[in-house]
């Protein structure tokens, strides 16, 4: 078994070319590797969001199935699939950090970690996040597979969304009319509605970035307009403030990067088209995006009524417009000041909060309501600084990507950037990427929108670039002796 780790010989495709469909071996098991990723999203989502001991436990054991499938892979094929995207750096360094802090190196526990057991769990579901960051990566390489993962974002999503809706005008306090949480208010599947609104964000994202980049053909323009509308009333009926905030960060981003991207690309893209149809063609974008956001400000009062009212306008009026979160965010400024450098320990934050909480005490808080503030607290400046490594790579591989020929892909990674970019915004006063449903749906949509040359389709190709990869083809046919070179990686692909 090996892993080419070389650069493609001399006469390959340039970089970002993506392959021919023979580069690209296709097994069983790399199969069955994108039906367990598909698997995983809708089972971690109807799993309650995956928050608790026996959802968490058939997510590990689904993680270890797929990478089992994933050696097998390698078994058949004599090749290790893996990325090169460096996005799993800072993961696989924030997980170093949780290992670190599990060693016998003093503390109250025998360790650095307050909370030792809830490192290790925080550190088991890191690593079944990781092994389908990687896959995802690895084995969604091809325009075809691309789409089935995007199709999957919109078409759950949509459908996820009409559960919530009917839920919430049906019987708005039990999920699946069998489970009545106590002291909660659901939404959908969730027990949280501010982490089903961050979920909507996620999904929301994808069907608006692919209309914005003109990606939808004009005949399906009113399903995928019609899926973000429905998706956009679920996520205003939780009355989640900051998912509302979000949405509307969300709709500012796609039309700033959808317009300038449209200004930015290389000339002769579009036959016949000029500066003056770019121009009109950005003009548009930021037409529809103040659109949406009058939309979604009148779908707030109209389907919200008084209580979406009281909640956006009420409360900046009393005395704790933040509801008690800037209370919790002084006791974690608190515990990041007295352990800054490795912090408390991954998922420590209940324990070490209540040496910090200068109220009665009678309220226990599991999360900091600050997911960048969360961060530090438990890992410290080393954690933070492997976030933000996370953000910076992620932004711009994306844009990067934006900048490619192929009109779907394009459409991808603007919707995928742009929902990471809502549930980012999110995290300033929620902690919706703790359900690992979300983080999940996250991970995917930050492998989708960095994903490498190999998604894009040959026919969406410049006609220069066509023609040069079908001419280093037909050598490849004649020479026998340059089919080895086959399997050589892109310069930032898989390493196949």
């Amino acid at each position: 078994m090996r892993a080419d780790l070389v650069a493609p010989p001399a006469g390959a495709p340039p970089a970002g070319a993506p392959p021919p469909a023979a580069e690209v071996p296709r097994t069983l098991w790399s199969r069955f590797i994108i039906l367990m990723l598909c698997l995983a999203v809708v089972t971690t989502t109807l799993a309650f969001g995956t928050v608790h001991s026996w959802s968490l436990a058939a997510f590990e054991l689904s993680a270890g199935i797929v990478f089992a499938l994933w050696m097998m892979d390698a078994a058949r094929t004599g090749l290790l699939r893996v990325s090169r995207n460096l996005l799993q750096l800072p993961l696989l360094g924030l997980f170093a950090v949780g290992v670190v802090q599990l060693l016998p190196l003093g503390g109250a526990q025998g360790a650095l970690s307050d909370a030792p057991h809830a490192t290790r769990m925080v550190l088991a579901q890191l690593a079944g996040l990781l092994v389908y960051f990687a896959a995802a990566l690895a084995f969604v390489d091809s325009p075809r597979r691309l789409r089935l993962m995007t199709r999957l974002v919109v078409i759950f999503g949509f459908l996820l969304a009409v559960y919530g809706l009917m839920q919430h005008f049906i019987n708005p306090q039990t999920i699946f009319w069998v489970r009545e949480p106590t002291q909660a208010q659901p939404f959908g599947p969730y027990v949280n509605r501010h982490h089903f609104a961050g979920y909507m964000e996620l999904t929301l994202a994808m069907p608006l970035g692919l209309l914005f980049a003109g990606a939808v053909g004009r005949e399906r323009v009113p399903l995928y307009a019609f899926a973000s509308a429905i998706m956009a009333v679920a996520l205003v009926l939780t009355n989640s403030r900051g998912g509302m905030l979000s949405m509307v960060c969300e709709i500012i981003f796609l039309t700033l990067v959808a317009a300038a991207g449209g200004r930015g690309r290389g000339r002769g893209e579009e036959a016949g088209g000029g500066g003056g149809s770019r121009a009109r063609a950005a003009l548009t974008r930021v037409g529809l995006g103040f659109l949406l956001i009058v939309a979604v400000v009148f779908g707030a009062l109209y389907f919200g009524g008084e209580d979406a009212l009281s909640r956006l306008v009420g409360t900046v009026n009393s005395e704790d417009p933040t509801t008690g979160r800037a209370h919790f965010w002084r006791g974690t400024a608190g515990i990041i000041k007295d352990h800054p450098l490795l912090g408390t320990g991954l998922g420590s934050f209940p324990s070490a909060y209540t040496l910090y909480d200068t109220a009665s005490g009678s309220y226990r808080l599991e999360q900091a309501h600050n997911d960048y503030l969360q961060i530090l607290s438990d890992g410290g400046v080393v954690s933070g600084l492997l976030g933000l490594a996370f953000v910076a790579l992620l932004f711009g591989a994306a844009l990067r990507r934006m900048q490619s020929h192929d009109r779907f892909r394009r459409g991808v990674a603007l919707g995928a950037l742009a929902g990471c970019a809502g549930v980012l915004v999110h995290s300033f006063f929620d902690f919706t990427l703790h359900t690992t449903a979300n983080a999940l749906m996250f991970l995917v949509l930050a492998a989708l929108a960095t994903a490498d040359g190999r998604v894009e389709d040959p026919d969406e190709l410049p006609r220069r670039r066509r023609r040069r990869r079908r001419r280093h083809e037909g050598q490849d046919v004649s020479n026998p002796a340059t089919e080895h070179h086959h399997a050589a990686p892109e310069k930032d692909g898989a390493a196949a």
